[in-house]
């Protein structure tokens, strides 16, 4: 067996971002996790603050965890369901009128596990307009997901997904075109 030595490895992210992702840190247990949850105004501010582009009427859930809010764009009038975590080492953008709901998993980044440092490779998520993320989804790095789309609960989307089309399972696998009556 081949022993390397990993002990000297750089961290990907710089002193500057280490120190925005520690004040976003305080900010989000002290101000922005015990907000109300009709306080979507107050949590959207915060955001913006800290560099995202939030949309007019997004619903940002107190219990949504956001890596970092730079890399966040919510288009208007989408939501960001409790519990839901957004891992934006990548940048992640969320059409308008676009649901990501409960307990789902927005991954902008993995590891090359044939690295001997495992190193960090991040891609950006794109999820178009019109967009229903159904509960405990998991979505990996490079993904886009066309506008209309639907994702079925629990599903694990590792391929682009066309528009208006309905998609389960894990891997995600096409069920049938979305048809708006």
């Amino acid at each position: 067996m081949q022993q390397i030595d990993i002990s000297n490895k750089p961290s990907p992210h710089s002193l500057r971002n280490k120190v925005a992702r520690m004040l976003w840190g305080i900010v989000y247990v002290l101000l922005f996790r015990p907000s109300p949850k009709i306080c979507h105004g107050y949590r959207r501010f915060m955001l913006r603050l800290f560099g995202a582009r939030i949309g007019r009427g997004a619903h940002p859930h107190p219990s949504c965890r956001i890596f970092a809010p730079w890399n966040l764009t919510m288009g208007d009038h989408s939501t960001l369901g409790p519990y839901v975590d957004c891992c934006c080492v990548a940048p992640i953008r969320i059409g308008s009128h676009t649901t990501i709901s409960q307990y789902s998993y927005l991954c902008g980044a993995t590891h090359d596990y044939e690295d001997a440092h495992f190193t960090l490779n991040s891609s950006p998520i794109v999820i178009g307009e019109q967009v229903w993320i159904a509960a405990d989804v998991f979505i990996g790095p490079g993904v886009s997901i066309g506008d209309g789309a639907v994702v079925g609960a629990r599903s694990s989307v590792f391929k682009d997904v066309p528009p208006w089309t309905v998609v389960v399972g894990s891997p995600a696998r096409y069920l049938k075109d979305r048809v708006i009556q």
